[in-house]
Order: structure tokens, then sequence, then C-alpha cells
């Protein structure tokens, strides 16, 4: 007997931003029914004006429960939160209401999760100022699920093509980031990575670890940290049976990374590891002033539950237009369902 389809609870993010419409946009794909069941989490009269805006000829059908949800193409299944004023929402706008229907969603879909209720979640883009404006206090998706899911050791990945990067901090000022790397972390954050690769049907994955300081500190000339504390991790790391090589000169790794020299990098701090999976999944249109192309999934690891997401923001400059790509969105979608249908995920 075939294994079901996984359910998948995609919330809506800022109801003011691009949101709601690449939710319409890719659940109008039917390519993503042949993977899993998806239903939407936030507002069905905001999706109802993303449908329109976004040009999808989709029915919206709100429901209380997700027993309701009927996961046939054609239908978008909306988990009705009745917490947007559908008539005072301005696309593109920083309100405390928009904010608080984002969180509002993203505790729902957790709950939902945890209560075992559905197989994984996919977060669309939130606005940080909105957030914190109806009094929710998170740095971003990230740190709510940690918090909500009572998380203590967790980590971001990013993945754009076959480039994956794993992040030792991430939204910490840079100072505060170079404290961080230390041993007991990057171990840590080695077996997250690790484990997550296996997850996604990688059998031996190959860790590559990056140095702090330039040239990998050429032996303590630059820095303390790779003797002292990175170099220590990844020699427990490789005792317990984990491939891990490094520290490794940033400014090189992830060119072998890109060309498949390691299955995944752990890079020390936010940008060391955004910039280069930035750079291979995004595209700007000089002339025309705008993004061509927006790809890339972000996986929040250590969790009890399943959570990927969008790799882009909220885009209130064009929000309301119904240009914003679903790229991003379908290929976290697509990664949810595979991660919730290996059994290493469970």
């Amino acid at each position: 007997m075939a294994k079901a389809k996984p359910i998948l609870g995609i919330t809506m993010g800022d109801p003011a931003g691009i949101g709601p419409e690449i939710a319409a946009k890719a659940v109008a794909e039917e390519e993503v029914y042949k993977i899993c069941r998806p239903f939407i989490v936030g507002h069905a009269d905001v999706m109802r004006q993303a449908s329109d805006i976004a040009g999808v000829d989709l029915q919206v059908r709100a429901v209380a429960q997700v027993a309701e949800a009927g996961f046939q193409h054609g239908t978008i299944d909306v988990l009705h939160l009745n917490n947007v004023d559908i008539d005072s929402l301005q696309p593109g706008k920083v309100s405390a209401m928009a904010g608080n229907a984002a969180f509002e969603a993203i505790n729902k879909v957790i709950e939902l999760a945890l209560d075992k209720q559905i197989d994984a979640t996919v977060t669309g883009p939130i606005h940080k100022q909105a957030l914190n404006l109806a009094g929710h206090h998170f740095a971003g998706h990230t740190e709510i699920y940690a918090h909500l899911t009572n998380t203590k050791d967790y980590a971001m990945m990013l993945i754009a093509e076959n480039l994956r990067i794993v992040h030792i901090s991430t939204h910490v000022s840079l100072m505060q980031a170079c404290k961080s790397v230390k041993r007991e972390r990057i171990l840590k954050v080695i077996q997250l990575a690790d484990d997550a690769c296996k997850k996604l049907g990688i059998k031996s994955p190959k860790v590559g670890v990056a140095a702090l300081n330039p040239h990998a500190s050429d032996g303590g000339l630059f820095g303390t940290e790779e003797q002292q504390e990175i170099i220590p991790a990844i020699e427990a790391a490789k005792s317990s049976e984990i491939c891990a090589e490094g520290p490794l000169p940033a400014d090189t790794l992830f060119a072998k990374a890109k060309a498949g020299v390691y299955d995944v990098v752990v890079a020390m701090y936010h940008d060391q590891g955004h910039i280069p999976l930035k750079l291979l999944g995004f595209s700007w249109d000089k002339e025309e002033s705008k993004w061509l192309s927006v790809t890339g999934v972000n996986i929040t690891l250590g969790l009890p539950i399943i959570r990927t997401s969008v790799d882009h923001g909220t885009a209130f400059d064009i929000a309301g237009k119904g240009t914003a790509s679903p790229k991003s969105l379908i290929q976290a979608i697509e990664y949810a369902a595979k991660m919730a249908s290996t059994p290493t995920s469970k």
C-alpha cells in the first residue's frame, strides 16, 4: 500500500507582503499536489484577494481544522484565522495587525505539527518590524520556532542549487558572532548539518567547516579561534564518525562546495554563509531595478518538527502587484515534502 503524501501547513506570512500572493501561485501548481497535501494557514479573505492579485483561477475554501481540508488542486484550503481587517490592510505597509496575523499563523502551524495533525511546516516571509510592533519580540522565524518548541540547540540551513550552508550564529552583532565560535556550539552544528543531509537522502555527507579568520588564521597569526575552538570541534566530530574537514578559508571553501567537494558547509556567522548563497540564488536586473530571480530555501535544524521556508523577505516594494515569483516557496514545499517522506526525519 502506497504511503499517503505528507500534509504540509503553509503560513501565508505577513499579509501586507508578497507571502499570500506566492502562496496562491504555489498551490496553483498541479505538481505540488503530486508530492504533498498542502493547505494555507492564515486569513481566507486575504488569500482570496491574493489569488486575484496573482491572477490564479482558484477557489478559496475556509476550513476550521485540518480534517476539513480537501487537498484538491483547484481549491486553496485555508485554515482560517480571523485576525485581519481586510478593508484596512494595505499592501507594502508595516502594521501591528499584519505582524500579529503573521505570528498567529506561525503559532498555529507549530501547534498542528507538534500535535502531529500535519507532517511538516512551510513558512512565508514575515516582517520583523511588524512582528515587533505587534508585541512579538523575536529576531525571526528561527527564534520563534525554537521558543515555541522549547528547542535549545538549533541552527539555520540555507540551500541554493547544490550549495548547503548551516550557521553557527545568525541574528546577532558581528562581535557577538565571534564570541559564539565555541567548541561545543561548533560540534553541535556539525552534527545538525550531518543529520540534515542524511534526512535529505545523502547517505555519507561530507562537511566542510569554515574558518573564522582570514587564511584560517595561518597557524595562529591572525587569531586563535581555529586552534582553540574550531579544530577541537572538528576532531570531536570525526571521532563520532562524521566526515568533517577544516577549518578551511572561507574565500575558497564555498567555491569548492558549489563544485560538489562538500555536501554542506558550516559557516561561522550570518553574512559568511548568506553572501555566497544569495550570490548564487539571487539575480538583480540593473536596468529594471528589480529582482529577476530569487531562489533558495531556509530550513531550521534541531527542531522536533520540520520547518522549511522561503529565503527572501516580504518584498513590500512589489506587494500587491502580482509580479512576485513563487519559486523559492515551491522549493521550500519540495524540501518539506522530501524530509517528511524520509524515514530518518521522524
